[in-house]
């Protein structure tokens, strides 16, 4: 069912311009359909806000569910930005408070950088949990990604995670656990599903403090737990909403990174991600790269082409499978609350106010 393009976010026209069903904010309050209103806390660094922005809210609109949703952005003022982000922010995002006020029926929580060693060290912490704290209360399911998942599960259970030496990053194999849970309904037992991150909540740590752990890798761990209440909150460690070439950019930017002496070596590739062809492409220019550079000459340029052409997305369909999954358990529970909330204003013997006295 559709998105609503209740604003002028540029994601809105460039989703309808690749095929999604969008609706102008006239034409959808012309419908009788259920609305469904989704807080979006988008804290990704500069480089990538726009783009994670545009993965979550393609993946809401990829939902069958009967109903039209409204996807409200926001970040945290907290959070170090440009000038370049600060006005897309500005012009086109929503303050939590504003959410708060008109409620909202979900959230989804995306990861961040960090810059201290423990979570509860960085200013967007405080915040962070005042957001989550809220929607405790007030929302039916929050889902957090990545590092938001590590943030949540600290302030609600303890946990820290643990840096694993190295970083789990590439396209890994997955088996549901429970194949049961409403959420796995209709979805492959096994499938791929990316993961770039250095730290980890391991299955034991998610099961210890009486979570549920529905989908896992024997290389890269827990990809989705959720709390014991089914879907209340639901944890992402790894990225079900990455386009084809995100891990091809991530890639792209460490080698320049390198290349500008940012980082000591020289980036390894994404697991299981590049093809035959597409090893033999990074190979022949990173050789080049480094003659230029011993020559003092500018670095030649990135064959993005080339590479987007080799990659493949082998992870979106059960991606999206498990959001509308999530959509149609929160379309449910709102529709009971509703009802139920109606029906606590009316005599149940008459509820259409029939009875005179």
């Amino acid at each position: 069912m559709p998105l609503v393009a209740h604003n002028n976010l540029p994601t809105f026209q460039r989703l309808k311009e690749s095929g999604e069903l969008v609706l102008s904010l006239e034409h959808a309050t012309r419908q009788d359909i259920r609305e469904l209103h989704i807080g979006f806390l988008n804290m990704m660094p500069d480089a990538a806000l726009v783009a994670t922005e545009q993965q979550f809210i393609r993946f809401v609109g990829a939902s069958n569910q009967i109903a039209q949703f409204y996807v409200y952005p926001f970040s945290l003022p907290e959070l170090s930005r440009g000038a370049e982000a600060e006005a897309h922010i500005s012009k086109y995002y929503f303050t939590f408070e504003e959410l708060a006020d008109i409620g909202l029926d979900a959230l989804i929580v995306t990861g961040a950088n960090v810059s201290n060693p423990s979570l509860d060290q960085e200013t967007f912490w405080e915040p962070l949990m005042n957001v989550v704290s809220w929607a405790e209360s007030n929302v039916a399911s929050v889902l957090c990604s990545c590092l938001a998942t590590h943030a949540v599960l600290k302030h609600r259970h303890g946990l820290d995670r643990t840096h694993m030496g190295r970083k789990t990053w590439g396209v890994y194999s997955h088996r549901i656990s429970r194949p049961e849970h409403p959420l796995m309904r209709d979805i492959n037992t096994r499938f791929d599903a990316p993961h770039s991150r250095y730290n980890e909540i391991t299955k034991v740590q998610f099961e210890a403090a009486g979570l549920v752990v529905l989908i896992e890798s024997e290389e890269a761990g827990v990809h989705l737990a959720v709390s014991p209440d089914l879907f209340r909150i639901i944890y992402f460690q790894g990225h079900p909403e990455y386009d084809a070439v995100s891990l091809l950019k991530e890639y792209k930017r460490e080698v320049i990174r390198f290349f500008n002496g940012e980082r000591k070596h020289g980036p390894r590739y994404p697991e299981h991600y590049f093809s035959a062809r597409a090893d033999e492409i990074a190979k022949r220019y990173f050789h080049r790269a480094e003659q230029a550079a011993a020559n003092g000459e500018e670095l030649p340029e990135f064959p993005d082409g080339d590479l987007e052409a080799l990659v493949d997305n082998t992870w979106g369909d059960t991606g999206k499978a498990i959001i509308n999954n999530w959509l149609g358990l929160i379309y449910k529970l709102t529709a009971l609350d509703r009802h139920s909330q109606f029906m606590s204003r009316v005599d149940r013997d008459d509820p259409l106010g029939l009875r005179r006295t």
